[in-house]
């Protein structure tokens, strides 16, 4: 992909996977009650963010009434809940809240994408769905060019990355293994890793906010801030 307008287009249009496009839509259409007067997006999501980024963060997926109904990645749950408001807190976001597309929300020196672009079932993408998005991923590294730190959140999604450096960059033949605020350097590229704030996370406690916000600091840190 040339730009991140092509890439969004091309992400937007995307219906390559049986068992998602029908799902995905039947969200859409069905609706969820407290949302019933809104029109659902209903299609795969593109990245969001600052074309100039310095952190990259990769999610898992759209959740099915949370970007599968905004459109916007991490907008409009409670796993966005958590995400923007630590973006505000460290400087990388204008706001501290992300409900829809036209809310004024702006990312600075952060890009959001995510290891599958549409919402499945049970939060589950397989792995050939996997293998079918992991085209955006490689796109999306070759346009932020002036990423200094992948933040991947959660096992899935640090594989993904992984496997995107593998496509695209010098690393070890086998991945290292997923832990919360591990960190990885090959060459220029480097990764850090975070449990996902899911609900099955955060509710249980197994992800604090105090561990939490210890990613934000630390990805502050490595990346010098948003920048200008």
């Amino acid at each position: 992909m040339e730009s991140f307008q092509e890439l969004e287009e091309t992400i937007a249009h995307c219906r390559r996977c049986p068992r998602l496009v029908p799902y995905r839509e039947e969200i859409a259409r069905v609706k969820k009650r407290q949302f019933h007067d809104e029109l659902y997006w209903g299609k795969p999501v593109p990245g969001f963010g600052d074309p100039k980024a310095r952190l990259w963060i990769v999610g898992l997926a759209p959740a099915a009434h949370g970007g599968n109904r905004t459109g916007r990645m991490f907008t409009g749950d409670s796993s966005g809940d958590w995400l923007y408001e630590a973006l505000h807190r460290y400087g990388f976001a204008n706001q501290p809240t992300s409900v829809n597309k036209n809310d004024g929300l702006k990312l600075r020196g952060a890009f959001i994408g995510a290891a599958a672009r549409c919402a499945p079932p049970d939060n589950k993408p397989t792995p050939d769905e996997l293998r079918t998005c992991s085209r955006f991923l490689d796109a999306e590294f070759q346009l932020l060019r002036s990423r200094r730190l992948i933040l991947a959140l959660g096992a899935i999604a640090f594989q993904a990355v992984y496997r995107c450096l593998q496509r695209n960059a010098e690393v070890p033949p086998s991945p290292p293994k997923f832990a919360h605020l591990a960190e990885f350097e090959w060459g220029k590229e480097r990764i850090l890793c975070s449990y996902h704030p899911s609900r099955q996370n955060t509710q249980t406690g197994r992800l604090t906010r105090e561990m939490w916000h210890q990613v934000f600091e630390r990805a502050r840190e490595i990346t010098g801030g948003a920048g200008k």
